[in-house]
């Protein structure tokens, strides 16, 4: 894929891909949103901010617009409540697939991370397929988690019903006491 100069706003020090890499998506936040996006079924706002990571609203709200901006994610209204955004992984996300993949084998294997070491062994010896998967998945758009040991998304919970306001005139009555005529 050829670079179109203006695409996005990348401060160029160096020249070098790997700095240019790290301007796009070089921090924390911005790798665990690739990561959730792309292997936890991860798609809301809400889903991210309670992934169990920590991370602060505001500095998510942030990386996600950068993201966008950066044309890694892409926000599209949800087809069931247009009022919510899902986020979605763009062809320029997906294509970090492989970075994520090596990054958890990488991880697994020089960190104590409790990751499953059979399973990380098999993704290792299996790459191509895994790959595969990661990506049939994002054209299938099927928000099932890929590595389960990770979890998925919470459900929102749902809003409980407000008790009915009471009236001004019914904080005058006395409960248990009848107007006497």
């Amino acid at each position: 894929m050829p670079f179109v100069a203006g695409e996005c706003p990348i401060r160029n020090r160096s020249g070098c891909p790997v700095s240019m890499s790290l301007e796009v998506f070089g921090d924390r936040w911005s790798l665990l949103i690739v990561r959730d996006l792309m292997v936890r079924g991860f798609r809301t706002f809400h889903d991210f901010a309670n992934s169990g990571e920590g991370i602060a609203t505001n500095i998510l709200a942030d990386r996600l617009r950068s993201l966008v901006g950066a044309g890694i994610i892409q926000a599209e209204a949800d087809p069931r409540d247009g009022r919510r955004v899902n986020y979605r992984l763009t062809e320029k996300g997906i294509d970090l697939a492989p970075v994520m993949l090596d990054l958890l084998i990488w991880g697994a294997q020089h960190e104590d991370t409790g990751a499953p070491a059979a399973v990380i062994a098999e993704m290792a010896r299996n790459r191509d397929a895994v790959l595969a998967e990661t990506r049939r998945r994002w054209v299938e758009r099927d928000p099932r988690p890929m590595l389960p040991w990770l979890g998925g998304p919470t459900p929102r919970p749902l809003r409980a019903a407000r008790p009915a306001k009471r009236s001004k005139f019914a904080r005058l009555r006395r409960p248990g006491k009848e107007k006497q005529a």
